[in-house]
């Protein structure tokens, strides 16, 4: 049986941005503002973090900051995950050098590859660190999925920790547990989809909604292991809305939209991302208005 990283809610947090360079003094408010609302985890550098428009310099030294701000509190999990194996590689020992404790490594993208690919390009990473892995699940990004029984053969590596699950499937989730039980550990990675994965064993979340919702999201979590099964479906129902409309366009788009709104500007989006169309903001703003974020 295997440790998880962490039980319960992880913001896949922001990154900001001020001009071309991350603003990390606003990062800091962020940590800051997570861990006071009992976030259990900073996932830094993903998908929400735009990463893949930072160079390598800056990707690396937002991780080091993250980890130096957090200090031990939470369980720091660093996102250095690539589609070109030895640069995954060089990310993610220079994150544990720094102190990551934890690494997320998403399925290589645009080239993609076999099965067989997924095990090799992840098993030859996970022999070279000596932090625990999270890998990262999401083909409608990556043009690709793993199946169960590649999740089952990645879980008997010591250091594979375990998944975020962001593809909706439910039946590869059940099938997944099926297979592997303990010896995978798995979070959602689909905030519409918190308590569904909890109940068939998941961990909990690395999650989007965390940004701007942290505790209500570690509530739904920390509910459900108390035994409040109702309560926390029905904090995840009541979040909805609002999780509907932090995807009504390309994450992390109305995040840091949302983000700025409740008093944490965060700077611009990188290119290709851009600002949002008026009629999603005005649906943005009536979900957080009805999430009690804002007042009408």
């Amino acid at each position: 049986m295997k440790t998880p990283v962490f039980v319960g809610s992880s913001v896949a947090i922001v990154t900001p941005f001020t001009g071309d360079f991350v603003d990390f003094e606003r990062l800091g408010e962020l940590i800051e503002f997570q861990i006071s609302n009992n976030t259990n985890a900073i996932t830094i550098c993903g998908t929400t973090g735009e990463a893949s428009t930072q160079t390598i310099p800056e990707h690396l030294a937002t991780i080091e900051y993250c980890i130096k701000k957090v200090d031990g509190r939470v369980p720091v999990i660093a996102g250095t995950g690539s589609n070109d194996t030895n640069h995954a590689l060089l990310m993610s020992q220079a994150a544990e050098e720094s102190g990551a404790d934890a690494l997320l490594l998403v399925t290589p993208y645009y080239n993609k590859t076999t099965q067989a690919g997924l095990v090799k390009h992840f098993t030859y990473l996970a022999d070279r660190v000596h932090i625990p892995i999270i890998l990262y699940n999401v083909p409608a990004r990556t043009g690709m999925s793993f199946t169960a029984q590649t999740y089952r053969e990645l879980s008997r590596h010591p250091l594979i920790n375990g998944v975020k699950e962001a593809s909706g499937n439910l039946t590869l989730l059940a099938q997944t547990r099926a297979l592997c039980g303990d010896e995978l550990c798995v979070w959602s990675g689909n905030d519409d989809q918190i308590v569904p994965l909890l109940a068939m064993g998941g961990q909990g979340v690395i999650s989007v909604l965390a940004n701007i919702a942290p505790r209500e999201t570690s509530d739904i979590c920390r509910l459900w292991r108390e035994g409040k099964t109702a309560e926390s479906a029905a904090l995840q129902i009541r979040l909805q809305e609002l999780i509907d409309a932090l995807f009504c366009e390309v994450n992390p788009i109305p995040v840091k939209t949302a983000m700025r709104l409740i008093g944490y500007d965060c700077g611009p989006l990188r290119m290709p991302l851009c600002e949002m169309d008026p009629k999603h903001l005005d649906l943005l703003k009536e979900a957080m208005t009805g999430a009690g974020l804002l007042t009408a």
